[in-house]
């Protein structure tokens, strides 16, 4: 698939989350959210990690920028819903594994989805607040439990850096990346209303919602004068 490129990140131009899920599962790897802050505060081993995997449209910032470069189809694919789209699919036929977050909210994560999706085979869950020496029982875990899916919500990048670690273990399964997304599947936080999400201002209200993050805007508004300006 022909990608393009913002600040040296390859963003695949998917249109759905039908079509990631589709070229994800064929390609295997690690799927990860490109959005503005990602895409401006990256560093190079972050853009490496991203660029031998699978860049998606997470950020309403990073489908403008493709559809400046003339990608006109492509279209906003949040991952905070599509690795509920990847069990909606394989739920009942693939294995899943999580890992991020505290103990009592995975805990909580897992109970949900075998509650919502009866069948559902989660072969392995655990905290992200990982110890020295975690990282090889983890990969081995993996390796004998065998995962198709593997999620980690554990914040950008020390995510995808785990991620990329665990996948030379266990290279035949696709990763993803989710940040906060189970403590927002469990509802400990919202996402922004509807109206907001539709017009693209999503990370508005992060800000609004969690008024400590302001201290993140900068990111955001340099991506937003460099992408009118055209110089992403």
């Amino acid at each position: 698939m022909t990608t393009f490129s913002i600040r040296n990140i390859n963003v695949h131009p998917f249109s759905s989350f039908n079509e990631v899920i589709d070229y994800a599962d064929d390609h295997k790897g690690i799927l990860v959210a490109v959005n503005a802050e990602k895409c401006m505060n990256a560093t190079q081993q972050l853009v490496d990690v991203i660029n031998d995997n699978i860049g998606y449209c997470d950020g309403a910032g990073a489908v403008k920028a493709g559809r400046r470069k003339g990608f006109k189809n492509v279209e906003r694919t949040p991952g905070c819903e599509l690795w509920l789209h990847i069990i909606r699919r394989f739920a009942g036929q693939r294995k899943f594994y999580l890992v991020g977050t505290r103990q009592e909210v995975i805990e909580e994560v897992v109970a949900k989805l075998r509650a919502e999706f009866p069948g559902i085979d989660i072969v392995g869950f655990r905290n992200g607040f990982l110890q020295p020496g975690d990282d090889e029982k983890l990969a081995a875990d993996l390796e004998r439990t065998r995962p198709d899916f593997v999620f980690v919500a554990m914040g950008s990048p020390k995510q995808e850096f785990l991620m990329q670690r665990l996948k030379q273990r266990h290279p035949n399964a696709v990763y993803q990346g989710l940040g906060g997304s189970f403590d927002l599947y469990v509802g400990n936080f919202k996402r922004a209303p509807k109206a907001l999400q539709a017009i693209g201002a999503e990370w508005l209200w992060r800000f609004i919602a969690q008024p400590s993050r302001i201290r993140r805007i900068g990111p955001y508004l340099r991506y937003a004068a460099a992408l009118y300006t055209n110089r992403l």
